[in-house]
């Protein structure tokens, strides 16, 4: 009878612990977020509306995440996509889920929807970060597909134009020079093959994200941070945020659509991700 009970104890412990590992393995970031009561939008005069909000940071961040521009190009506008509540936090006003279960091991991933032109960090399939961005314009496209982050500088000079200076600046495709950086939102694709952002978005991703680890000057050791971009743009269409005048919920992207544009790459995200951590284990010793 003793030895039963000790058998019975020792099996208990081991589920315990087994449990407890799993736990420990996948820690997800609790984040408390306000959410707005209810969310529909209307066209207003930009220049007139600007005039009487210009001031309010928290409404100006987010009327240029709904139109996908930022402040300076916002006053060019003719008319503005404006919520009907503002008290929520900024990621309730764009398109990405919350959370996606399917990532649930993925330590950090970045997406970026070029139908809805926004982006999103995920950490273990919990959103971190979203935000309006501007991609490549109908003649240059921003390549899509999975690219991981490679080098990042604080300032760098554009391939394209050395008249153009990119700042927090973060590559993810070495040879076509294409990555995520400062620069102008005019609210529609503009660039030549990057991923705009504004100042704030750029500096968070420019901190949030991994760089590479190179082997020597031509080979790489680790890679860094994986970035998924997606989906197509109507070029020749309106722009897809009207739509949400008459619904709201017109660009949500669902836990299947994103499960749907990573599950091609999920294998090769976590073996990069394996290496990065025996990596840092290494070094660490």
């Amino acid at each position: 009878m003793k030895s039963k009970l000790l058998l019975l104890s020792f099996l208990t412990f081991i589920i315990l612990f087994s449990c407890k590992q799993n736990e420990k393995s996948i820690q997800k970031k609790q984040i408390v977020r306000k959410q707005p009561k209810s969310v529909s939008y209307k066209l207003e005069n930009a220049k007139t509306w600007l005039e009487q909000n210009a001031t309010d940071v928290s409404k100006i961040e987010i009327v240029t995440a709904i139109n996908r521009t930022d402040k300076k190009n916002l006053i060019k506008l003719d008319s503005i996509i404006i919520p009907s509540d503002f008290s929520g936090d900024v990621v309730y006003y764009l398109p990405f889920p919350l959370e996606v279960d399917y990532l649930e091991e993925v330590s950090k991933v970045l997406l970026f929807s070029y139908p809805t032109q926004t982006f999103a960090a995920y950490e273990n399939g919990v959103l971190v970060y979203s935000g309006p961005t501007n991609m490549g314009r109908k003649k240059d496209k921003t390549p899509t597909g999975l690219f991981f982050t490679n080098w990042k500088a604080e300032e760098t000079t554009s391939t394209f134009n050395d008249e153009w200076d990119l700042k927090w600046n973060f590559n993810i495709e070495n040879k076509l020079g294409v990555g995520f950086h400062e620069y102008e939102l005019p609210g529609n694709p503009a660039s030549h093959s990057c991923l705009r952002l504004l100042e704030k978005d750029a500096k968070f991703l420019y901190d949030w994200a991994d760089q590479w680890v190179l082997a020597d000057k031509e080979n790489v050791k680790v890679k860094g941070t994986p970035v998924i971009v997606f989906g197509s743009y109507d070029f020749d269409g309106a722009k897809p945020w009207l739509q949400l005048l008459k619904n709201p919920k017109a660009l949500d992207i669902s836990e299947a659509e994103v499960e749907k544009q990573t599950a091609l790459f999920l294998k090769a995200i976590l073996d990069q991700q394996k290496i990065r951590e025996d990596y840092s284990k290494t070094s660490v010793q």
